[in-house]
């Protein structure tokens, strides 16, 4: 018999299992017969020691070269474009050093998700540890914020420079420029940290399987059963601030140009706006999408779009297509030539 207002501590599992479940039963007599009127679930404590990525694609050797192709070719183009930049004295500009900080987002983004998966793609082993998940979307939400507020940061060079073209120098000064990259690298950072905080207070107790081909927090929010509430508001303020917010002032730049510049302007546009529209539009309806039958496989397939391929498009769409990059190379290559002729 249980009397009323008690609470019932109800231990589940095997023998030796961490998972307890503290649960209340509100008990009220009515017309000699009892009613459970409330039954709630607190402080699940279960912290699974580790995960199981299961993506929508299959274990096959086939996949594996595609993501091993990916990989390799953002890397080699993002690492050039560092060097030349690095080198070249005539591409330390505030511009170029704006790409620089992309090219080493991207190689964060793709180096943070596709490493893991091709392990496991290769080996078979879906396992991820606990803390392995964590720090991998602390990574990967780190590389996200960051290209948000960079490719702000760019669109605002550039309506300077077209627009302003004499006041470049000093609106843009070296010491502005650093300040710009030092604040948001740090702003991600403990941005970074308050969403996997918020994600680690989830509890988890249906299941250990996310299915995603990285640890994705929105997939982890339908394998816990408590805290996900928080962490929705979370992605909202941090959509509408971090998301919408940059992107409405990367618009707004670039309105600005075609006012200012139209010829040049919108060349430039021309260039970026489908990266802009890609990026923004995948990343913000991965996380505004409702929960649906197939909304595993349209997550994981915007997860691509913006997290694999665009930092592969990125040198094609900002860098090597540009001439000062082209006349690095050229530069670059006649050094090499030089020195083996030497």
């Amino acid at each position: 018999m249980i009397d009323g207002n008690e609470g019932v501590d109800l231990k589940l599992g095997a023998a030796g299992s961490p998972e307890v479940l503290k649960c209340m039963v509100t008990m009220v007599q009515r017309d000699k017969s009892t009613e459970i009127l409330y039954f709630s679930m607190e402080n699940y404590t279960s912290v699974p020691g580790e995960f199981h990525i299961l993506p929508f694609f299959n274990n096959s050797d086939r996949s594996s070269l595609m993501f091993a192709m990916f990989y390799s070719l953002g890397i080699i183009m993002n690492v050039l474009i560092v060097t030349l930049i690095y080198v070249d004295e005539k591409l330390h500009s505030p511009m170029y050093l704006f790409l620089c900080n992309l090219s080493l987002v991207d190689m964060c983004y793709t180096t943070t998700i596709i490493l893991k998966l091709l392990h496991i793609l290769s080996s078979g082993n879906h396992k991820m540890s606990f803390w392995q998940c964590f720090t991998q979307m602390f990574f990967f939400f780190l590389a996200a914020v960051t290209e948000d507020l960079l490719l702000f940061t760019m669109a605002y060079d550039r309506y300077v420079a077209i627009c302003k073209p004499l006041h470049y120098s000093i609106i843009l000064s070296k010491k502005v420029c650093f300040t710009f990259m030092a604040a948001m690298w740090f702003i991600a950072s403990l941005n970074s940290c308050v969403i996997t905080v918020r994600t680690l207070k989830m509890s988890f107790c249906r299941s250990t399987t996310i299915h995603h081909f990285y640890c994705d927090a929105k997939a982890l929010t339908k394998i816990s059963c408590a805290g996900k509430e928080i962490f929705y508001l979370v992605i909202y303020f941090d959509i509408l601030f971090f998301g919408l917010c940059p992107f409405l002032c990367s618009l707004t730049s670039y309105a600005k140009i075609l006012q200012g510049w139209k010829n040049k302007g919108f060349l430039h546009l021309l260039h970026s706006s489908h990266r802009l529209m890609l990026y923004y539009s995948t990343g913000v309806s991965m996380y505004l999408l409702p929960t649906t039958r197939y909304s595993d496989i349209l997550d994981q397939i915007f997860t691509l779009l913006y997290a694999t391929a665009t930092p592969t498009l990125n040198p094609l769409i900002y860098s090597l297509r540009n001439r000062d990059v082209k006349r690095a190379v050229m530069r670059l290559l006649q050094l090499k030539r030089q020195s083996t002729i030497d």
